[in-house]
């Protein structure tokens, strides 16, 4: 793992705390009312906005409420629930094959850990870890799109080539009570504020801490 600069440390402090003093208590946007409809949802929203998500997942869940009905369901039925999201053919086996997985090998009950997790079909370790943070406030970094931008502009994670380094580079400068709610305040971040075209840098709260904005007011 890579080893935490003081001063990447340091700042990476100071722009926790500004982004706690913005929003105490971050939450997902996903809408859902347990871990079945977390885990569906979290699938979704692959390269997908939240918004699409929260607009298909109530047909869905009221035609399969769970992990049994969904096992029954077949890709083609679960196909026409999610059509229209992104990839949706990928994503109707990647669901079939999690509501099978969870059935046939834990009891219908979703396994509790990171690892355990990554072992269902559509469940890879962005997802493991967005689910195990949500649901159980485990100190596991998910790196998405939006993380990996942010981390990169602001100088934290630079030289990442993909978000397993990222990772690596950014989780050691959090403190592990702060892990569950960072992934929400970089991803909200990343979603609001610094917006992968024309971010908005002269109205961002961290900008004074950013690499990105210092490189493009020189």
């Amino acid at each position: 793992m890579v080893k935490k600069s003081r001063n990447n440390q340091e700042r990476m402090m100071r722009i926790l705390k500004i982004f706690q003093q913005q929003e105490p208590n971050p939450k997902t946007e996903l809408n859902y009312r347990n871990d079945y409809e977390l885990v569906v949802a979290v699938i979704l929203s692959a390269q997908c906005t939240d918004k699409r998500v929260n607009a298909i997942s109530p047909e869905l869940f009221k035609s399969y409420p769970d992990y049994p009905s969904l096992s029954l369901a077949g890709e083609d039925a679960i196909y026409e629930k999610i059509k229209t999201c992104s990839y949706p053919n990928n994503k109707a086996k990647h669901l079939s094959g999690m509501a099978l997985a969870v059935c046939n090998n834990y009891s219908g009950l979703l396994p509790r850990t990171a690892d355990e997790l990554q072992k269902i079909p559509g469940i890879g370790r962005k997802t493991a870890h967005v689910i195990t943070s949500v649901l159980y406030g485990d100190a596991n970094l998910a790196v998405d799109t939006h993380v990996f931008r942010v981390s990169e502009r602001i100088g934290i994670s630079a030289g990442a080539k993909n978000p397993k380094e990222c990772e690596e580079r950014v989780r050691p400068l959090i403190p592990d009570e702060l892990v569950h709610h960072a992934h929400h305040w970089l991803i909200l971040h990343g979603r609001y504020t610094c917006t992968a075209r024309a971010p908005k840098c002269d109205i961002c709260k961290i900008n004074r801490y950013c690499d990105f904005y210092s490189l493009k007011n020189k």
